[in-house]
Formats: C-alpha cells, structure tokens, sequence
C-alpha cells in the first residue's frame, strides 16, 4: 500500500503555541478537484494557516484522482453497513448486560418472582451465548436477537414498575421522603 502514497504538499507552522497540551486546532477541508484546500485555525491563539495542494507534479491524472473517489464512494457504504452491524451488536451487548444488572440488584430482584426471574436470566444468557459465538452475524440478526431479549423482559420488568407504584421508578407521589407534587389552579 505503500507505494500509492505521494507527498503532495508540506505544512510548516511556525509560531504555534505549544504548552502542556497539545494545540486545539480547527480543520476546514475543501476538495474540487484537483484542488485540495485546508484552512487550519488555533482555537487558542486564534492564529490561522491555510494551504492549496494542486497536482502540479503530475503524480495523478485527473482520471486517476477521480477513481480514487469513487473507489471512496464505493467503500462508504460497506463502512455504513459495518457501523449499523456494530452499533446493533453494541445494542445488544449493552441491553443484556444492563438487563442482568437489574436483575442481580436486590431492590429489583426482590420484587420478581423466581420464574420471572429465570426467565429473564435464561433471555440474558442465550443473548450473551449468542453474541460470544457469533460476532461476525449482520446487524439484522443482532437486531432479531434483540427483539428476542425484548420480548420477555419488558413486559417483566413494566409490570414489576407498575405492580411497585413506580417506588422502583423513583416516584414523587409515593408518600415517601421527597417533594410531593400538589396541584394549584
């Protein structure tokens, strides 16, 4: 790969202030080929510096610039689909192990009932088995998985809320310590 790289430009800047952190800087990046402009700004300092980068060198014909960005195109979508895959699985992941979080918390878990409970635990444990054995699944097979944890821990965890007077929610209007909320006209 690396022979397709060329140095089409150098950046010197000098006078930008270098402290204990590194400089916050703002890149602005404006393409018309076979034009490449950058304007780069000091959030700090306010300083700015910008260049132009032509294909004055002759490295790459336009037609080859312009391959380049199709070929960038093309590979969008593919990046598109591994992102939707990655945040279905993440999803997931996070779900079930929030999920189990509640589920061994004594406040909650003291309100299941030991069937809903094992329900809820054996959903959670064939959603992990699921993600441990199949990383590689596409994001409407994650999301089917999700579906399928949905399924009966919602309607579990919704009815232990409701059967608690939202205590579990953190309700205002319980009699308990907190504000209580009145009605003026």
């Amino acid at each position: 790969m690396a022979r397709h790289h060329h140095t089409i430009a150098n950046l010197q800047w000098k006078g930008l202030a270098m402290g204990l952190a590194s400089p916050t800087l703002d890149l602005a990046i404006g393409l018309a080929l076979p034009t490449l402009d950058l304007d780069m700004v000091d959030k700090t300092t306010e300083q700015n510096n910008n260049i132009t980068i032509t294909n004055d060198k002759g490295k790459l014909s336009n037609e080859e610039i312009e391959k380049m960005v199709q070929e960038a195109e093309k590979y969008k979508s593919e990046d598109e689909e591994h992102k939707k895959k990655f945040e279905a699985k993440n999803a997931l992941e996070n779900y079930a192990y929030n999920m189990r979080n509640r589920v061994t918390d004594e406040k909650i878990a003291s309100n299941l009932s030991a069937d809903d409970k094992t329900k809820i635990e054996d959903a959670i444990e064939q959603a992990i088995q699921r993600l441990d054995g199949n990383q590689l699944a596409e994001a409407d097979e994650f999301e089917e998985k999700m579906k399928e944890l949905e399924s009966p821990c919602n309607p579990i965890i919704t009815k232990m809320y409701q059967g608690e007077g939202g205590e579990m929610g953190g309700g205002m209007d319980d009699g308990g310590p907190g504000p209580k909320i009145e009605e003026v006209d």
